[in-house]
């Protein structure tokens, strides 16, 4: 038994946000189907290398980074364009529960796919738009793009070395613009389900990434905004530092046996995990000095305190210092690339990787899903899905065609 058994979820998403929130919907047990462009899909599949090797050895057309988003979900064919098409995702949207899409503002009603229109034949369907800026405001016909989203709403601001350490400002490594409003997307699906759920009535679900990338500032917005009344400048770039708390941040030790530079990250949260970092390194009169006593001091005396920091711990190798650090309950931790992520023992007790038998490699490993619930788990139904691989059995099931109906539409090339 699934969290979201016997709810039909209609996907007309693509690329990153939208799939991410209706790939954590189909890993609680809603039946997605992705609805994708003939001959073409989702443009993810086309964004490699790497692409998932074939039973030859030769690329395939799934790429690394469609398959990262898209488990557990069936494929259809279907061609909007055609009123074929748009009359056929109609009679399936009666049969939904959540309909998800993240076409330009107006598109959808273009087709005759717009909310207004299917809340008329279902009446209870939760309906969900993710666009770059939303269907409202001077931005709502651009084109929003994570990397531009990341800009625009301050990310970039805050992300990056400090200007007098020689820096610049930074995207973030992975898209977390898509991402989050992948997930805030989810949660008011989830609250919308609910409300249908008692009331019989659906709702319009507006998800915007800008909207997401001001809300994700969390702390620094607060920040600029509690500061207004005094004029203080925006937050800048912090590179590895916290911007409330110090000492948090990455520090250089000792080098490698290579020779090689390493480092080490230190993330002190209260005045007692300081002074037991300050014991640590041998200086426990340090916790003890009013410059640094309470994290405000530490943050006022940042200048002084962090070079007297560094100099200690680029005394020790850096499998000492964690060592050390962990016994006495200090916060820390080694800079792990992905190999070391994967081999990690804690990430595999986890259970983080998961191996799928997918027709093109039998043991195809991708990330796990985090989330464990003990009653209802996450759902381990099916790799992420050829394009088109169910188009028949989705119509079969939702829509009760035959074969000769499937094929007919196959050959007024609808689907």
């Amino acid at each position: 038994m699934n969290a979201l058994d016997a709810v039909r979820v209609l996907d007309l998403s693509r690329v990153l946000a939208g799939p991410w929130s209706t790939q954590t919907l189909a890993d609680l047990g809603a039946d997605v189907v992705k609805v994708e462009r003939p001959g073409q899909g989702d443009d993810t599949r086309g964004w490699g290398p790497p692409f998932l090797k074939d039973a030859s050895g030769h690329d395939s057309a799934e790429s690394a980074y469609y398959l990262g988003a898209n488990r557990n979900k069936r494929s259809i064919t279907c061609d909007l364009s055609q009123p074929a098409g748009q009359a056929m995702i109609r009679a399936m949207a009666v049969k939904a529960q959540v309909f998800v899409e993240n076409y330009k503002v107006g598109d959808m009603q273009r087709y005759g796919l717009d909310y207004d229109t299917l809340k008329a034949i279902n009446p209870a369907l939760v309906y969900c738009s993710i666009t770059g800026f939303g269907q409202t405001g001077p931005y709502q016909d651009r084109a929003g793009y994570d990397f531009a989203v990341q800009a625009m709403g301050g990310l970039m601001s805050v992300t990056g070395e400090r200007d007098d350490a020689g820096g610049g400002p930074q995207k973030v490594g992975v898209a977390v613009a898509d991402l989050f409003t992948g997930m805030y997307a989810t949660v008011a699906i989830l609250a919308a389900l609910r409300h249908a759920e008692r009331t019989g009535q659906g709702q319009h679900i507006d998800m915007a990434l800008l909207d997401t990338q001001v809300a994700m500032l969390a702390n620094l917005g607060a920040n600029h905004l509690v500061n207004l009344p005094d004029s203080h400048p925006p937050p800048g770039r912090m590179g590895n530092a916290h911007v409330n708390i110090v000492p948090y941040q990455v520090f250089e030790t000792a080098p490698k046996a290579t020779g090689a530079r390493d480092f080490m990250i230190v993330a002190v949260g209260n005045d007692s995990q300081f002074a037991k970092l300050c014991d640590c390194l041998g200086h426990p009169e340090w916790s003890s000095d009013a410059r640094f006593v309470r994290n405000q001091d530490r943050v006022r005396h940042r200048e002084v305190l962090i070079p007297m920091l560094a100099e200690v711990l680029r005394g020790r190798p850096k499998t000492d210092w964690l060592a050390l650090l962990e016994a006495a309950k200090v916060p820390c931790g080694p800079i792990n690339d992905l190999s070391e992520v994967f081999q990690d023992p804690q990430v595999q007790a986890r259970g983080m990787i998961e191996s799928w038998d997918h027709p093109f490699r039998p043991d195809l490993k991708l990330v796990a899903s985090p989330m464990k619930l003990s009653a209802t788990p996450v759902q381990h139904l099916s790799p992420p899905p050829r394009l088109g691989e169910h188009t028949t059995a989705v119509l079969q099931d939702w829509l009760g065609m035959d074969v000769r109906q499937v094929q007919a539409l196959q050959n007024q090339q609808v689907l």
